[in-house]
């Protein structure tokens, strides 16, 4: 749907809190207009903190040795992404959307900063879950929304983007229905 092209979802899973000292395992970003592309990438590691957190990495299912060995090199993905959305949008504003940006959006713009020194997406993302619980008058109520995912939720950035992107589409289409 051409109304929604510029607009992406993002996930992303890591091996800690923050990226100053922790890596992006994997990410993807999925187009709004059509879930089923997207483009999703295992990095290399840039720290070599020996895999970060266990309980972090224990999340994504993806060992320190398979990172170091199957991995892409960050700089390259990192351009690669920018330049599939930048075409996927039409070269329009593009606004990415994640379920939770203060950790998503953080290893995002860290890394498109750090390895092409440019974020296509500017300086802020949106939160699902905010939107949300506003359209329903109910700001304090933030995760009702993910009863619409109808991809499973399986900590695979590239299925929880497209969950997150149908439940994120179905709350617009009832906001431009009036409902």
């Amino acid at each position: 749907m051409r109304r929604f092209q510029s607009h992406f979802v993002l996930d992303v899973e890591s091996d800690g809190p923050h990226p100053l000292d922790f890596n992006m395992i994997s990410f993807a970003l999925v187009s709004l207009a059509d879930p089923t592309e997207g483009f999703s990438a295992l990095l290399q590691p840039i720290h070599q903190n020996g895999g970060g957190w266990k309980a972090a990495r224990d999340v994504s299912g993806i060992s320190w040795e398979r990172q170091r060995t199957e991995g892409r090199d960050a700089r390259r993905v990192m351009e690669e992404v920018q330049t599939w959305a930048v075409e996927t949008a039409r070269r329009e504003r593009i606004t990415i959307w994640s379920d939770n940006p203060a950790y998503d959006w953080q290893f995002w713009n860290a890394y498109t900063h750090h390895f092409t020194g440019r974020n296509v997406a500017g300086f802020s993302a949106r939160r699902i879950g905010d939107l949300d619980a506003g359209r329903r008058g109910a700001p304090l109520t933030t995760n009702g929304w993910k009863k619409w995912r109808r991809t499973e939720h399986t900590h695979d950035p590239l299925d929880d983007a497209r969950g997150n992107a149908e439940a994120l589409r179905t709350i617009l289409e009832a906001m431009e229905g009036g409902g």
